[in-house]
């Protein structure tokens, strides 16, 4: 840090030697003789530390520490003064000085004085510098990343904060959606209201209608008082849905006409209330297919899905990890695609939560995956007619998967396998037995 020193004495030589020893130790010096106009160049340049003399005649040294602190507030002011007195010292420092000089003083003395409020400053600055870095990293509720496109899915959640618009939040278990629901609670203008939430697939039917729609007194046997449902005691704050495509078809309706008319009826009620809830849901499952196999209504999913967070699967342990994880690697993809898991998604999460660990860089390189994924399968082998396929052919094989699966868009099959169009392109060209510039 280039230290910047203000220097204030009314004594000509006594500031002209403070002024020396000063800049000898390389900082850099503003000298004036002058209180009012310390104080008019405090309003003007920035200053770590102010040394000033006590007693000057207008403007003395409180003055400039009044001026220091309102105007510089990080910058220590040390006192240099020939009237010292313990009174004056204790007002000195009760007044925010960091130090109390007495005239004549020691050289040695002036220069460990500056060298520790210098110390003070630049400690105060790296723990602010610290507080910013960690509020860069952790914008959320628990949520700590380094990941671009987790920072990126963070950013989209805070321009959707403050307003009341619906948010499906899908990814697979443990990923963390319920943290960037509390997220979007907690920066939007409903974050001094309740935020509660729900696992709509913990209960049946009708203990989940009750929960949220609340009942009458003597709705039903032992309904003995009047109970309001989460909606209902939700009212100026949020509702998290988790698995929200574990609700029967009948609570979907239900939910949907709270969504649409904005107001609940209670069990056993007549008359509806005014519902004033932002509802947020949450699911593990792939949407498309619950609304294809009628576990989710397609108008529900609308009303739901104004807005889609999807958090990635691979993020849920870079993010735990706090590792810069991003792609894995083709030929892991590829391994991927072939291999049976007979552990299902239990196993699949245990491989990439392994390679996750071991990767070095920002991809999941099949090197980092156990010894025996890392073999040829079977059915591979059989196809290269009993020997081990090359590198190459285990590429052009994938490669042409890939290809398959997005009818041939050699874009689109580049940002999947990790490469440039050019260089896809070129192998192509080389497998067909062309040269690259034909």
């Amino acid at each position: 840090m280039d230290a910047r020193l203000l220097i204030v004495d009314d004594e000509a030589i006594a500031l002209g030697n403070l002024r020396h020893v000063m800049e000898k130790e390389g900082y850099q010096v503003t000298a004036t003789q002058s209180g009012a106009a310390a104080v008019a160049l405090l309003g003007k340049q920035a200053f770590d530390v102010v040394l000033t003399d006590l007693r000057m005649e207008g403007v003395d040294g409180m003055d400039v520490l009044k001026a220091s602190r309102e105007r510089q507030p990080d910058a220590e002011v040390i006192f240099i003064t020939g009237f010292a007195t313990a009174e004056s010292a204790v007002q000195a420092l009760k007044h925010g000085a960091f130090y109390y000089v007495a005239k004549p003083f020691r050289l040695d003395e002036v220069r460990k004085v500056v060298a520790e409020a210098l110390a003070k400053v630049r400690l105060r600055r790296e723990n602010a510098d610290l507080r910013r870095e960690v509020e860069h990293y952790r914008d959320g509720d628990g949520i700590v990343t380094q990941d671009v496109e987790m920072q990126r899915l963070l950013g989209m959640a805070k321009q959707i904060a403050p307003t009341d618009c619906s948010v499906l939040i899908t990814g697979e278990s443990g990923t963390g959606k319920e943290l960037f629901a509390k997220y979007l609670h907690k920066q939007s203008r409903r974050a001094d209201g309740p935020y509660t939430a729900i696992n709509c697939g913990a209960f049946s039917e009708q203990l989940l209608t009750n929960e949220l729609f609340g009942h009458e007194k003597g709705a039903f046997t032992g309904a003995s008082t009047l109970k309001k449902g989460l909606i209902e005691a939700s009212a100026g704050g949020t509702l998290f849905l988790d698995e929200v495509t574990e609700m029967t078809p009948a609570m979907q309706v239900k939910l949907l006409r709270v969504l649409q008319e904005r107001e609940v009826l209670r069990v056993g009620g007549t008359r509806a209330v005014k519902s004033d809830v932002r509802v947020l849901a949450a699911t593990n499952r792939d949407v498309a297919e619950a609304i294809k196999q009628g576990s989710l209504r397609e108008d529900l999913y609308f009303r739901l899905n104004v807005v889609n967070l999807r958090i990635p699967f691979l993020l849920k342990y870079a993010s735990r990890m706090n590792k810069p994880v991003t792609r894995i690697a083709g030929e892991v993809l590829m391994r991927l695609l072939e291999y049976p898991f007979p552990g299902n998604v239990r196993e699949l999460e245990n491989l990439i939560e392994r390679g996750t660990a071991m990767a070095q860089g920002d991809t999941i390189e099949l090197v980092h995956l156990p010894e025996n994924f890392q073999q040829p399968l079977a059915h591979g082998v059989e196809k290269f007619q009993g020997r081990l396929p090359t590198l190459d052919e285990q590429a052009q094989t994938y490669i042409n998967r890939v290809l398959d699966e997005v009818k041939g868009n050699q874009t689109l099959a580049a940002q999947i396998l990790g490469i440039n169009r050019a260089s896809l392109w070129r192998k192509l060209k080389a497998w067909r037995g062309e040269t690259p510039d034909a």
